[in-house]
């Protein structure tokens, strides 16, 4: 790819602490193009100025010397109108002149506008947006097989222009959120911004793939009939009046670009895996933090916070026997609490022995810990657990027939599609869903289909797309199952592959 350059005085204008006036001229020229008016005199300019919201007072030099300045830099282009009837020299000269924009100025005022949207604008992960390139893919294949070629191009820069969308809101939304994940200054403030966004990424992992594959499919219909083919018949559809090698190359590069995303040719990992993997990442992330606002709620206030609280309070305390009571309180000084055990033989130690010269007495250590002494009592009854050892072993049993009823129930004895299950008992179905589960969170092969096992090695399961985007519609004791209509591949140990 070519290095991106710009004209190194394109936006020179915009420094200084007068570039105000030269943006508000380019407005009012881009307001004035929007009218069908590409160029404007000194009067017209002044009107289209106060039109665009520069009400400061301005005088004919301050604004002839700006203009100039920006005719200088390649923004603006000034002819002489000599079709005009000018009753007066001053007349004259006020009303010869006519400014326009040049390719430059139009890029530059361009360029300002792009800005300020991006500024202003916030990202978003649309599945909307994802279902109508979807939608307009597969007009693209039915204008390819019977329609003009004014509607192949038609058709053709609706999808450009909706995976244009897609890609601005994902770059966007991806720097709004890591900007949000590096957002640690107020949790509490963050608290509900950051619980919605977890289930805005749930609720667009959900439908992400289901989209991904339908365009997928699209494209390689497309690539049926030929890519070149496409951008020929787009190209007489477009009616350009100078059609030229770069307006193929443009759309090549946009459907490389459309590749990039959903079906790469290299076989290398379409961008929208990526997005699924920091969606991924971000909601673990964000779950984290939101178990750290959680704690930080729970606690009111941090060990700190508590000691320099109770500082304050010693300060206030008027009384001394105040003071001692809030420090026995706070730390749990009071009297002795092993002061009333006696020796083991009291009549061998005096009642008027000083304790220095009394003999130790032992102290437990769970009057220590609990505040109590031991009491020693009868042993407890062992319980009999035999009952519910052999109640268990029967439950055993009877899970594991069971589940060697559901495997056998599953095996399909060969390929066959997601849908030819029809109707399933709740507990198979749910056995089903693991399988689907452990299938689709494993690495697919160079062939496309996804291989998995149980963790005991008793069954296989292989999974391969579905074809054509079709849907599979399975009826359950608790409910009916939609999804993509997978080709599905169920062994048992010992079965047939």
């Amino acid at each position: 790819m070519d290095p991106i350059r710009v004209p190194p005085e394109m936006f020179r204008f915009t420094d200084g602490s007068r570039a105000g006036l030269p943006l508000a001229i380019l407005h009012a020229f881009g307001e004035a193009n929007e009218r069908l008016e590409t160029a404007l005199g000194i009067d017209d300019l002044r009107t289209r100025l106060r039109a665009v919201g520069w009400l400061e007072t301005l005088d004919d030099d301050e604004l002839v010397k700006t203009l100039d300045q920006l005719r200088s830099h390649g923004q603006l282009d000034v002819v002489q109108n000599h079709a005009g009837d000018y009753r007066t020299a001053s007349e004259y000269e006020r009303r010869n002149l006519q400014y326009s924009l040049t390719r430059q100025g139009e890029a530059a005022y361009a360029g300002i506008v792009r800005a300020n949207e991006v500024l202003n604008s916030t990202g978003a992960l649309q599945t909307a947006t994802l279902d109508a390139l979807g939608e307009r893919l597969g007009e693209l294949v039915k204008q390819l097989e019977d329609g003009t070629d004014r509607r192949v191009f038609s058709t053709l820069s609706e999808a450009e222009s909706h995976l244009e969308a897609f890609r601005d809101n994902t770059k966007r939304f991806n720097g709004d959120l890591q900007r949000l994940l590096r957002a640690e200054a107020d949790l509490s403030t963050f608290h509900e911004v950051k619980a919605s966004t977890v289930a805005y990424l749930q609720e667009f992992l959900n439908d992400l793939e289901h989209h991904t594959h339908t365009i997928a499919t699209r494209i390689k219909e497309i690539d049926e009939y030929g890519v070149t083919l496409l951008h020929r018949r787009a190209l007489n559809g477009a009616a350009l009046p100078r059609p030229d090698q770069r307006w193929l190359e443009v759309r090549k590069a946009r459907w490389d670009g459309l590749r990039a995303w959903f079906l790469p040719e290299d076989g290398a990992t379409p961008r929208v895996e990526d997005l699924h993997q920091v969606a991924r990442r971000a909601i673990v992330t964000l779950l984290q933090v939101l178990d750290r606002i959680t704690e930080s709620r729970r606690r009111a206030s941090s060990a700190v916070a508590d000691f320099r609280e109770l500082a304050r309070w010693f300060t206030v305390v008027p009384a001394q026997e105040d003071l001692h009571r809030l420090w026995s309180t706070m730390f749990g000084l009071s009297s002795a609490r092993h002061a009333h055990l006696a020796h083991a033989d009291p009549e061998v130690v005096s009642t008027t022995a000083s304790w220095l010269d009394a003999p130790a007495v032992e102290v437990s250590e769970l009057l220590r810990s609990a505040g109590r002494t031991e009491r020693f009592t009868r042993t407890g009854r062992v319980r009999d657990v035999s009952a519910l050892r052999v109640a268990r072993a029967e439950r055993a049993v009877e899970e594991r027939a069971e589940l060697e009823a559901a495997w056998s129930m599953l095996d399909t004895g060969g390929v066959v599609r997601l849908s030819a299950f029809e109707k399933l008992n709740h507990t198979v179905f749910e056995r089903l869903l693991d399988l689907l589960g452990q299938a689709l969170g494993s690495t697919p092969g160079t062939d496309g289909a996804r291989r998995s096992t149980t963790s005991d090695g008793q069954i296989e399961i292989i999974l391969r797309p579905p074809r054509n985007g079709a849907v599979a519609r399975l009826t359950t004791t608790s409910g009916v199952f939609r999804g993509p209509d997978y080709e599905i591949e169920i062994s048992t140990a010992g079965g047939g592959t």
